[in-house]
């Protein structure tokens, strides 16, 4: 998506939010896949710092373990949008979104595309942190 926007020549704002609990980390990794993805399609533009948001405030307390916040953004969208999201990736992604918009930091009115990238056939993990009662 990073590699996809910066083609166009309309300017968009791209938020990855981090769910590893390591900001350095995810940048790393998401430089390094918009770079080589560059490189692939032979995009004419560099990939720019700024063209890499990652928002760290909604990680939770480490890798795969969701806050209330998550927890409440899952049941939130399954509720009204029929939406399964996981608690490692989707959950956390969804309730940073939620969070952005509720504190006008993404205006309300705003055109937001979500991208869901599956998370949620990572449900069994839920077992594993003691949160499968959450449905």
């Amino acid at each position: 998506m990073v590699v996809g926007f910066r083609a166009q020549e309309r300017e968009r704002w791209l938020i990855g939010i981090d769910t590893a609990a390591d900001v350095e980390l995810t940048r790393r990794a998401v430089t390094k896949i918009a770079l080589a993805t560059a490189e692939l399609i032979g995009l004419k533009r560099d990939i720019r710092n700024e063209d890499i948001v990652i928002e760290s405030r909604y990680a939770g307390p480490a890798y795969g373990i969701p806050d209330e916040t998550t927890i409440e953004a899952i049941r939130l969208t399954a509720r009204l949008e029929g939406m399964i999201t996981d608690p490692v990736y989707e959950g956390k992604s969804i309730a940073g979104l939620i969070q952005l918009v509720r504190s006008g930091e993404i205006p309300r009115r705003s055109r937001i595309l979500y991208v869901h990238l599956g998370g949620a056939r990572r449900q069994p993990s839920m077992r594993i942190t003691g949160h499968s009662k959450m449905w």
